[in-house]
């Protein structure tokens, strides 16, 4: 359960009547979060595995997966390593690509029968221990196939885990309704949501495992990337960045509003307050002109205004979470709309400011309290997403949020240290990275593992 994660789950404050959200703040209560410091983000993230499949096999940039941060390592892998050095269990490799080869063996998940195959990284030690590990992937899969995510940690005692199922992943909602995994509590560590969560002492390293599953002889489905963002939190905030540049910077990304959508598929969440995720991925999507076809979303009752909206909401939902905030669910939809997508850690607006200055639209969680962000259309937040799109000469932040109450008034500008204490205090400057073949990722600063 995550109280930084999404609106969709909890929900904010505002002029609009919302449900009760008491009982779960209750729940949520049982599994607290220290706001996190630019000095945890720089002295104790750890690094963001890159795995790649086929260094020939395309731009660096296109496939690889972010990392966490400054003073950190890739432990056993680089930004060069790739799936050659794991361990396949009935998978081959070809084209940068990790294919399901000869099953071995099946597994039995609600009333069907897969076959399966597996992939296992090496062990990756970063170089600074973590007590919290979210994992990214790029994945294909078929009408019919699956792709789950385990991840195995080791702490400072030298104990591992046992395997914690992040996630059971699949496109599309036909066959199969995606989950993430459930709390899978042992002296170790425990599972929130998408996130694997320290106990007692903190973690050193890591192992990834994606089983590739299909039914009976149908088609298989297929793993173009992972990785997994590490990171210390701490309860310390730093003093507010400073811009890299004063000249200003504006993208033009298209601005959805999620309370358009208020009462829209209750299936799958409701829209309103529930959507600020698929929307704002909605945004960054229109942007780089990756929308859903109209075919897709012909589902969804022809007289609601951004129909995609509700389309990309149904393919993020989460049915274990009962959402549209699962993280790495989010970045898997959208790596498969414009090719690369994950989850990492940024220190503060300056970091955020390179992708800005590349073209790239910076998706990022943030949490905050009444009076804490002047000009925001919602009072307060247990958790929101919204798209940052610019900054302006002084170096504040334009940012597409989606829980203005129109289209035409998403776009807003935000005090700089208002807005980073939000982002850092709220996620630890979480953020969705989601990029095209256009658009690479902007050089790394001697030192940075973000991405």
């Amino acid at each position: 359960m995550k109280i930084d994660h999404l609106c969709d789950k909890w929900g904010y404050r505002s002029q609009v009547p919302f449900p009760d959200l008491r009982p779960q703040l209750a729940r949520a209560i049982a599994y607290p979060r220290v706001a996190v410091s630019l000095v945890a983000l720089v002295l104790g993230l750890g690094a963001l595995v890159v795995i790649r499949p086929d260094l020939s096999s395309g731009p660096v940039d296109s496939v690889r997966l972010a990392a966490t941060p400054v003073k950190s390592s890739y432990g056993a892998f680089t930004s060069t390593a790739d799936f050659a050095r794991g361990t396949r269990g009935g998978t081959t490799i070809s084209a940068g690509t990790v294919h399901l080869g000869s099953p071995v063996g099946t597994r039995k998940i609600g009333d069907k029968s897969y076959e399966y195959a597996t992939w296992t990284s090496p062990w990756v030690t970063p170089k600074q221990t973590f007590t919290q590990l979210v994992p990214s992937w790029t994945a294909s899969t078929p009408t019919g196939s699956l792709v789950q995510v385990l991840v195995t940690v080791r702490n400072t005692a030298g104990t591992v885990s046992s395997a914690k199922k992040l996630g059971t992943w699949t496109l599309g909602d036909s066959g199969f309704k995606r989950t993430s995994g459930s709390t899978q509590k042992d002296a170790v560590a425990r599972v929130s949501t998408d996130t694997v969560v320290a106990g007692p002492k903190a973690l050193t390293g890591y192992r990834l495992t994606v089983r590739l599953l299909r039914l009976p002889r149908g088609a298989a489905p297929s793993l173009n990337a992972i990785g997994a963002a590490t990171a210390t939190p701490s309860t310390t905030l730093p003093a507010t960045s400073v811009p890299l540049r004063r000249t200003a910077v504006s993208l033009a990304v298209p601005g959805y509003s999620q309370m358009t959508h208020r009462g829209h598929a209750p299936q799958y969440g409701g829209g309103g307050e529930a959507w600020c995720s698929p929307t704002s991925l909605s945004m960054v999507l229109g942007y780089y002109g990756r929308l859903p076809d109209p075919t897709s979303y012909a589902w969804v009752p022809k007289k609601y205004a951004d129909r995609w909206v509700d389309h990309v909401a149904r393919l993020t939902y989460d049915y274990a979470y009962r959402g549209t905030g699962n993280w790495p669910f989010n970045t898997a939809y959208a790596a498969t709309r414009t090719g690369n997508a994950f989850v990492t850690r940024l220190t503060n607006l300056r970091m955020a400011e390179r992708f800005l200055r590349a073209g790239i639209p910076v998706i990022v969680s943030i949490k905050f309290g009444k009076g804490q962000l002047r000009n925001a259309p919602i009072t307060a937040t247990a958790g929101h997403l919204v798209v940052l799109t610019g900054l302006t000469a002084a170096g504040n932040p334009i940012v597409n949020d989606p829980a203005a109450p129109t289209n035409k008034s998403v776009r807003r500008t935000y005090n700089r240290a208002e807005f980073e204490r939000a982002w850092l205090r709220g996620s630890w400057g979480t953020a969705y990275i989601v990029t095209d073949a256009k658009h690479p990722l902007p050089k790394r600063p001697k030192g940075i593992h973000n991405w």
